[in-house]
């Protein structure tokens, strides 16, 4: 095999030049985009208070190093910690991920694009902390002065993140090749951090360029290695991601042809030479169709077979001793991702199961967090209808799933008893969560958001924060340094 190497330096892979044209340039969307924004970074901020309930979570967070004080640190909601930005950006990150609760996307690739508001909130109030110190030379030599960002800032920057990611996995299916797809969220973390550190074009391509390097394994998300790591790697993607954005800044090197190189790059290395490509122009297409996760903590692709299985609930919880089977119709990236049978040992191998999260359906009429601990999963009657259940693709299913105008993710549930009755197959096509049920979703949002507030903090701080945050006009004009001081705990 030929090995010989030519020097000449490149032109940059068109895919990272767009990228980064796109954050450097005007904010997009209009106001649908910027009122799904807001629901999506208080819906995750939610999602993060209610994870600091799990002491699994709860560990990973705090400085590096115990002990350790920033003056003017990022804060992490919810917590007594001022970090480094690259940290705060992991606690943030993990915490937000940690429930399977937040916002999620599907398409070729799927992932969770709120997982990038662990680098901007931790940019953006570290950033905006500055101010309250004299800046030192290295960081004006480097650009790191104090930036007085806004909420509504915020938002800006979520719409850029969640467009660069989303449209990335539209129809670049990482995961199909054995590479975790919080490639993506390392991607758009990395090119949003650098241009709100105050980065150009060239730094934001190099920075970008350094995050496709970093392509790793996603055997921590099935059996047999299936593990906690699944709830923290988008938290380490979105902190990477302000690494090398900070990396940048110093004016360290970016690598131009990462995606197409020949022998080396990702496409000839992962994709066996097939580009990466970015399939529609970057606007706000990824925010204004967003999938909330409203009704259930569960991967998505399960989402309608549990509220299938919460409607049948009625009709069969006095007789679950009487089933025979429980049939399970679904869109092939379920069986793909979280058909499993046989033992599962922990948290992230139960909601990542589509038998076990709809038999919590059928036996309990909802699905919480709660519902993955080893307290309940030790029930006899979960394994017992596990066994029962008989999973299959419908292709009408798979092909409405990838219908650009569809996206419905449909499961559809029955139960058998051994008398020979059966109930009817209830059918769910788009889950609470979609766009397509937006109005229906936004008011149980909001009560979700309430909810989560009031796992973390008594009922009087509570209702301020709510006060603070569902007031849409003041609250895109608040400062991201008070917006965060809203979530602190007291020492």
């Amino acid at each position: 095999m030929d090995y010989a190497e030519v020097g000449d330096r490149p032109a940059p892979d068109d895919v990272i030049v767009q990228i980064a044209d796109y954050v450097c340039g005007p904010d997009a969307g209009g106001s649908e985009a910027l009122d799904t924004a807001r629901w999506c970074l208080l819906d995750s901020i939610g999602c993060a208070l209610q994870a600091l309930n799990y002491p699994a979570c709860t560990r990973l967070l705090g400085p590096v190093a115990p002990g350790t004080k920033v003056p003017a640190g990022a804060r992490v909601p919810g917590t007594t910690f001022a970090l480094d930005p690259v940290k705060a950006a992991f606690d943030i990150g993990a915490a937000i991920r940690w429930l399977d609760y937040n916002d999620t996307w599907l398409a070729a690739e799927w992932g969770h694009p709120s997982d990038n508001f662990g680098a901007i909130l931790a940019v953006a109030d570290w950033l905006t902390r500055q101010g309250e110190y004299p800046p030192g030379p290295r960081n004006v030599e480097r650009g790191w002065t104090a930036r007085r960002f806004t909420v509504g800032d915020l938002l800006a920057w979520a719409i850029k993140a969640y467009e660069v990611q989303g449209v990335l996995a539209l129809e670049n299916s990482f995961n199909r090749v054995g590479v975790d797809h919080v490639l993506l969220v390392k991607v758009a973390s990395t090119a949003v951090a650098t241009v709100m550190l105050g980065g150009t074009r060239e730094r934001v391509v190099n920075a970008v360029s350094n995050a496709w390097l970093e392509a790793t394994l996603r055997t921590y998300r099935h059996a047999p290695n299936t593990g906690s790591r699944k709830s923290w790697a988008a938290g380490d993607a979105t902190s990477r991601g302000v690494r090398l954005a900070l990396m940048a800044m110093t004016g360290e090197m970016g690598y131009p042809t990462v995606l197409s190189a020949p022998k080396w790059g990702l496409q000839d290395v992962w994709f066996k030479g097939q580009p990466v490509k970015l399939s529609r122009p970057l606007g706000s297409y990824v925010m204004e169709n967003v999938l909330f996760k409203v009704s259930y903590p569960a991967e998505f692709h399960a989402q309608t077979a549990v509220e299938a299985a919460v409607k049948l609930h009625p009709l069969v919880k006095g007789r679950l001793d009487t089933i025979e089977k429980v049939t399970i119709t679904t869109q092939e990236p379920a069986i793909r991702i979280i058909d499993k049978k046989g033992p599962l040992h922990n948290p992230a191998d139960r909601d990542h199961c589509i038998q076990y999260m709809t038999a919590i359906g059928l036996i309990f009429g909802d699905l919480t967090a709660d519902h993955y601990e080893d307290a309940v999963a030790t029930d006899p009657r979960i394994d017992g209808l596990r066994s029962k259940m008989v999973t299959r693709e419908e292709p009408r299913y798979t092909k409405d799933y990838y219908d650009p105008q569809k996206r419905s993710i449909t499961n559809a549930v029955q139960v058998h008893f051994k008398d020979g009755a059966a109930t009817g197959n209830i059918e769910v096509e788009y889950p609470i969560g979609h766009r397509r049920r937006r109005k229906e979703g936004l008011p149980l949002l909001e009560e979700k958001f309430r909810e989560n507030v009031r796992t973390r903090f008594p009922k009087a701080r509570a209702l301020a924060i709510e006060a603070a945050c569902l007031d849409s006009k003041s609250l895109d004009a608040m400062p991201v340094d008070k917006f965060m001081a809203t979530f602190v705990l007291s020492e």
